[in-house]
């Protein structure tokens, strides 16, 4: 898309615009530097990185070539135990290098086992019973109605080797966004595993670079304890009970109490102290709520921040021009991809607005069942908006895109009641996963789509 999009680690930014410079050094007093660390790249990978085929497999790790090409202690050697056999001792006696090699290796090795220890324990420990008057739930937070749970748990061993790929992976980020990032994409793809989902999604936007190194690593602590516009808090507070009340989190009965409203007024509140220009629009908290539902509230901060400044800039600025903009660039995209479903639309003067307004707000969290929300993410986060218009193509496509689906739903009202209630087949993680990987977007064209979509909005205002 333009230029001011961002798909993945982000480079440092200042805050000064928006919060006081005086007040911002007392907090903000060290020199910024670029040290090498898990989280941070240079690179700006993104939407004109090729797409990955589904013919292409990616379940083997690269391990001897990473183990060639890098050099750094992060690096876990356990997989190539299992495949080469162990060197005798004695060749290490009278080589000092390959000792000091060999004990960094095992370092990593007892390292990722640890941790892959710690998830399982707590896997272990989220499956004991435990007796309880708060309702029960399902394996995302969700309250389990009339008896039915959400979708099936992967395999463990499935989850345990991705668990152990992630590990890898984002114990050398930077090594693999700048050498194997279509690694990366594929295996946001197949779905990041929900332990490491959190964590993941911060590497993955550029948020753990800007809540650990740069110097806007203070901006959360100062911003948090602003008292902030009553007018916009009194907003905020009206809208806390309606994010997602069926979870946990945000339920009136539940096991976090008001814990989880607190922590999502809290980040909104923040971020009209960061810009009080912007204020809060209703379509941020939903965005901020599925960002709490996997992490702390000064984690879930600093990846709102990344998702508003780079991959959704001025989406939720007064007017909403910059939505708008996205709306005619997908009807022009589904012109090209569906021109049955096109010319229905036009027939009926069905505007862009009255759908994909919430969808690419709320990212899809209001429309898809979570499993699919989820997956949605995971890709979203990795390969920025054009995953939005992609899923957008997909609904409108097979959802209103047949003659007989046409004739069924022939006029504005039966289309947007459609269009609210669409097929759950359409809507299944793995058909909207394959449907994406199918879907080829031309990144020239999307930008000259772009570009023209500006230039016409400005005309018509002129």
């Amino acid at each position: 898309m333009s230029d001011i999009r961002m798909t993945v680690s982000c480079p440092p930014e200042t805050f000064e615009d928006t919060v006081p410079s005086k007040q911002v050094k007392k907090e903000i007093s060290f020199v910024i530097q670029r040290p090498e660390r898990p989280g941070e790249t240079h690179s700006h990978h993104g939407s004109k990185r090729s797409s990955v085929s589904d013919s292409e497999e990616y379940d083997d790790f690269p391990e001897e070539e990473t183990r060639m090409r890098m050099s750094s202690s992060a690096y876990d050697p356990n997989a190539h135990y299992q495949n080469h056999e162990i060197c005798d001792t004695n060749d290490y006696v009278n080589n000092p290098f390959a000792i000091q090699q060999l004990k960094q290796q095992q370092q990593a090795t007892s390292r990722v086992q640890f941790q892959l220890d710690n998830l399982e324990n707590k896997r272990k420990k989220e499956q004991v019973p435990v007796e309880s008057n708060h309702p029960e739930t399902d394996r995302f937070g969700f309250f389990v109605m009339n008896g039915l749970s959400s979708s099936p748990q992967l395999d463990p061993k499935v989850l345990r080797r991705r668990e152990k790929k992630w590990i890898q992976m984002l114990d050398n980020w930077r090594y693999f966004m700048d050498e194997k990032f279509e690694l990366v994409k594929a295996r946001c793809r197949k779905g990041i595993p929900p332990s490491l989902r959190g964590r993941a999604w911060k590497y993955l936007c550029g948020a753990t670079f800007q809540m650990e190194v740069s110097a806007n690593r203070f901006v959360f602590d100062y911003c948090v304890k602003q008292a902030g516009d009553p007018k916009w808090n009194e907003d905020i507070q009206k809208d806390l009970s309606r994010q997602f009340p069926e979870h946990e989190m945000f339920a009136r009965v539940g096991k976090f109490g008001n814990n989880g409203k607190n922590d999502l007024f809290d980040l909104l509140k923040a971020w009209t102290v960061l810009h009080p220009e912007e204020g809060y629009c209703q379509g941020q908290a939903p965005i901020a709520a599925v960002l709490l539902m996997h992490m702390p509230v000064r984690d879930a901060f600093y990846c709102f921040v990344q998702i508003c400044h780079k991959y959704l800039p001025g989406y939720y600025s007064s007017g909403l021009e910059a939505v708008q903009v996205d709306g005619d660039i997908l009807v022009k995209m589904l012109k090209e991809k569906s021109k049955l479903t096109y010319r229905h639309f036009k027939q009926n003067g069905v505007d862009p607005a009255l759908y994909m307004i919430e969808w690419f707000m709320c990212v899809f969290c209001r429309t898809l069942p979570w499993p699919t929300v989820l997956r949605v993410w995971d890709m979203f986060l990795c390969e920025g908006v054009k995953i939005l218009f992609k899923v957008s193509l997909i609904l409108l496509k097979y959802g209103l895109g047949t003659p007989s689906q046409i004739k069924q739903f022939p006029d504005m009202p039966a289309i947007v009641t459609r269009l609210r209630n669409l097929p759950a087949e359409i809507k299944e993680e793995e058909f909207i996963v394959q449907r994406i990987s199918e879907m080829t977007l031309n990144d020239v064209e999307m930008e000259k789509m772009h570009f023209i979509a500006m230039k016409t909005r400005q005309m018509r205002f002129d």
